[in-house]
């Protein structure tokens, strides 16, 4: 039976999973793919819509009871983070420096008058939207369909919008700022690598130890011959031109691509029990606790 597989068709899962979409791993069986923004596999998730399923870091709280945490394929690394953008700093009347009273927190820009649009809200740029902004909330949050946010924001229809992927390469085309990047915060704040997506395995449906071998072998081989997976990347690329689609594969697609290892979990147990502890999301078992390691 094909096993049926949900990603989004940006150019790091397209390129990570070429070689398994395409037949190419020895032992895995056909594959039916569907291509989605991130929201919308984290909702159809939940209903246990799909066998192997790309989903958000922040969304797993809500999933793990049903799917295994595969320890590669997903998103996560460094100098990789969602950015919040504006028309300009102040375009909206509400940006106003601010420091926490704690002092330990960097300084933070206060839109809580604003109105931000977000891309879904079980989203890891959401989540670390909320506890970047926690204390100062924005007036109001819309989700958005990723690519109506930046045209949105330059349109004057949001004072500011949540961003990621490769917006992060786009975004002065459309005349906006970068008001902050969530990634350097994180990073900064922790000293840990930003946990955005993750590939889940449908417990009962698929074996996680051999879905995380077939990943390995597709990611092998992508970085084995990069070319292979080219007119494929290119055909579901938002951004057609191939120095943006370049460029976002070497950011995205990393060592954490193979292996979570040791600082990757960390990095996911970080970011879910600060969440926790902001009562933003439900409590859950260790991130490494539900995942086949090897």
């Amino acid at each position: 039976m094909a096993l049926s597989l949900a990603i989004s068709p940006c150019p790091n899962d397209t390129f990570v999973f070429h070689a398994l979409v395409h037949g190419r791993v020895p032992g895995a069986p056909p594959v039916e793919v569907t291509y989605a923004d991130v929201d919308v596999t984290n909702t159809a998730a939940e209903r246990g819509a799909f066998d192997l399923v790309k989903v958000s870091y922040a969304a797993l709280p809500w999933l793990l009871e049903d799917y295994h945490l595969l320890p590669c394929g997903g998103a996560l690394g460094r100098g990789c983070g969602p950015l919040v953008l504006t028309r300009g700093a102040g375009d909206s009347g509400t940006a106003t420096a601010t420091r926490s009273g704690s002092g330990t927190t960097p300084d933070r820009t206060d839109l809580s008058g604003a109105t931000v649009a977000v891309p879904g809200d079980r989203t890891t740029a959401y989540l670390l939207f909320r506890l970047w902004s926690a204390g100062r909330p924005p007036a109001r949050i819309e989700v958005v369909p990723f690519h109506e946010i930046m045209p949105g924001v330059a349109a004057g229809r949001y004072d500011a919008g949540l961003v990621i992927h490769e917006a992060r390469f786009t975004y002065p085309r459309h005349g906006l700022t970068a008001l902050v990047d969530l990634g350097e915060w994180w990073e900064g704040d922790t000293g840990l690598p930003i946990p955005l997506g993750a590939i889940l395995a449908r417990k009962g449906t698929v074996d996680p130890v051999e879905a995380a071998n077939w990943i390995r072998e597709s990611v092998r081989q992508a970085w084995a011959d990069p070319e292979a997976s080219r007119e494929y990347v290119l055909s579901h690329a938002q951004e057609m031109e191939p120095d943006v689609v370049d460029r976002h594969i070497g950011l995205y697609v990393n060592e954490f691509t193979a292996d979570l290892g040791d600082a990757g979990f960390a990095a996911v147990e970080a970011l879910l029990g600060r969440a926790t502890d902001a009562g933003l999301v439900p409590q859950t078992s260790s991130s490494r606790a539900t995942a086949w390691t090897s």
